[in-house]
């Protein structure tokens, strides 16, 4: 992995330990803050950087001024509508029920992974990009949040670095009930203020036949997709869209079962 791992601008005991653990854990280098700026230590090793803080890690890609760090986002209300009785449009593309299995192809920042945990399912997340993938599961893990509820979510989703067709691969048939697909850099589709840094250091995989044919094969109930409302992808690999007129999105679904 093109990556080294550094500290806050101002380290001290409790960052370089944070440091080292994240270096460790992704197995790449650790590296001596010394005053150094982000845009330096890029130059100088050619290569992405994780920062560690007290608070957070933050990824900042290759050529990238803006970090990338977990926070709930846009799961934060919508969590808080579905808390009211009020309805959300993706837990209705998915039909989800309480104990329904959920693989999230496309886990980015996992706001869709949480409206589907605090429905009751349990979300497996994909990332791509291990250091992505690392982020998001330690902030997971220990963001400082008072939604009890939210919390729990956070807590509860499995994250695993891996890129979505080669892990489908490894998996039986009919293992999860629901199977998500959300290519969310196909026409840009941008639900948070993270979402410029998400885009700079995601992956950026179309969706292909393979994909949809190993999703389906390890799909119980359904395949869903999310895709920006002019996407050919519905079309192409057959899903069955459900128009919304005033959303620059749709949910397509592909019923398995």
């Amino acid at each position: 992995m093109q990556l080294i791992v550094t500290t806050a601008g101002r380290p001290d005991d409790v960052t370089t330990a944070y440091a080292q653990y994240a270096a460790n854990a992704l197995a790449v280098r650790f590296v001596v803050r010394k005053k150094r700026s982000v845009a330096r230590l890029q130059r100088e090793y050619g290569c992405a950087v994780l920062v560690a803080g007290k608070a957070r890690y933050e990824y900042f890609a290759l050529g990238a001024t803006e970090p990338l760090f977990f926070h709930p986002n846009t799961a934060a209300f919508r969590v808080k509508r579905l808390a009211r009785g009020e309805t959300e449009t993706l837990l209705e593309a998915t039909k989800i029920t309480p104990g329904d299995t959920v693989l999230d192809c496309t886990l980015g920042l996992g706001a869709d992974a949480l409206v589907m945990q605090f429905a009751g399912a349990h979300v497996t997340g994909l990332e791509a990009n291990a250091a992505i993938a690392f982020v998001v599961r330690e902030g997971m893990q220990h963001y400082d949040y008072q939604d009890a509820p939210l919390l729990a979510c956070m807590r509860d989703i499995k994250v695993v670095a891996s890129e979505a067709l080669a892990y489908l691969r490894t998996q039986p048939n009919k293992c999860f009930d629901v199977v998500y697909l959300d290519p969310m850099f196909d026409g840009l589709i941008a639900e948070s203020t993270n979402f410029s840094a998400l885009r700079e250091a995601g992956e950026h995989t179309a969706l292909t036949q393979d994909w949809v044919d190993e999703a389906k094969r390890v799909a119980r109930k359904r395949v869903v997709l999310k895709a920006h409302f002019r996407s050919p992808y519905f079309e192409q690999f057959g899903f069955i869209p459900h128009i919304r007129e005033t959303s620059k999105f749709h949910f397509g679904e592909i019923v398995v079962y």
